[in-house]
């Protein structure tokens, strides 16, 4: 009789660890569970406890935390005729477990095409030029064309960021000699602007000093200083700047200073 009582004892035991191990379930705060009552969907639980009926409840967690997705690479062809292959990651969220369950068999597998699609779709409608300057652009529009597709199934799409472009050698080398020729380019017209205000600052001080003589005889003088500074140079000036003046502003006066000078030679 004792023995009977043990096996009963046991198999009652055995029975309420089956219960407890199939009929509760705890889900964590990230967590939700959709549960199925005899196939038919019943009000979202968690976080926290939960009591099923074994045998007659099945239920499905659901991660509601970011999840990131690598988009593998895709071989693309610009508007412009140029092979590139692009890759990009996907941020997404469930914000709708229900319909991330009952629409669609897997949510995720279901995002990662729609992803690979829209970026080669999209990619094939930009020349290469916007491809690698208006990247930003086009992870907006990635960001919006993917999302109205995975609104449907309750997944909103966070992120979508373009990782890595790659392009033939030959289109490489290409755009290095073009991105040299256009340095060069604007190293020619940055010193043709410095030529020109130079001109233009030398035209300003000829005028200057033209207007007044005693700045051009002390400039006559400074450059004689710094002609002066090398103690191997030699200057040779015949007549003072104050003394030829008034010559060059009388022609007539200068040939007869000379025509005297040569009648006192001969005398």
């Amino acid at each position: 009789m004792t023995g009977l009582w043990f096996l009963l004892a046991a198999a009652g035991l055995i029975v309420l660890v089956a219960f407890a191990y199939f009929s509760l379930k705890v889900l964590r705060e990230y967590e939700r569970g959709v549960v199925f009552r005899m196939g038919r969907a019943r009000p979202l639980y968690g976080p926290g406890l939960v009591v099923l009926l074994p045998l007659a409840d099945r239920m499905v967690r659901v991660d509601q935390r970011v999840v990131t997705l690598t988009i593998p690479p895709q071989e693309v062809i610009t508007r412009d005729n140029v092979p590139a292959r692009v890759n990009a990651v996907v941020m997404f969220q469930v914000t709708d477990p229900l319909k991330a369950i009952m629409a669609v068999e897997n949510y995720a597998v279901a995002t990662s095409q729609i992803a690979q699609t829209t970026l080669r779709s999209l990619l094939g409608r930009a020349d290469l030029d916007t491809l690698l300057a208006h990247r930003e652009d086009l992870n907006v529009d990635l960001r919006g064309i993917i999302e109205t597709q995975s609104a449907r199934w309750g997944v909103e799409v966070r992120v979508v960021e373009i990782k890595d472009v790659e392009i033939p050698e030959s289109m490489q080398r290409a755009m290095a000699r073009e991105a040299e020729a256009e340095r060069e380019r604007r190293a020619k017209v940055i010193n043709a602007r410095g030529e020109l205000q130079a001109s233009d600052e030398l035209r300003q001080a000829a005028e200057t000093l033209s207007k007044n003589p005693a700045s051009l005889q002390l400039r006559y003088l400074q450059t004689l200083l710094e002609l002066g500074a090398d103690q191997n140079s030699t200057v040779v000036f015949p007549l003072p700047v104050d003394i030829i003046t008034p010559f060059l502003k009388n022609p007539a006066s200068l040939g007869e200073a000379l025509a005297n000078g040569l009648a006192r030679h001969r005398d």
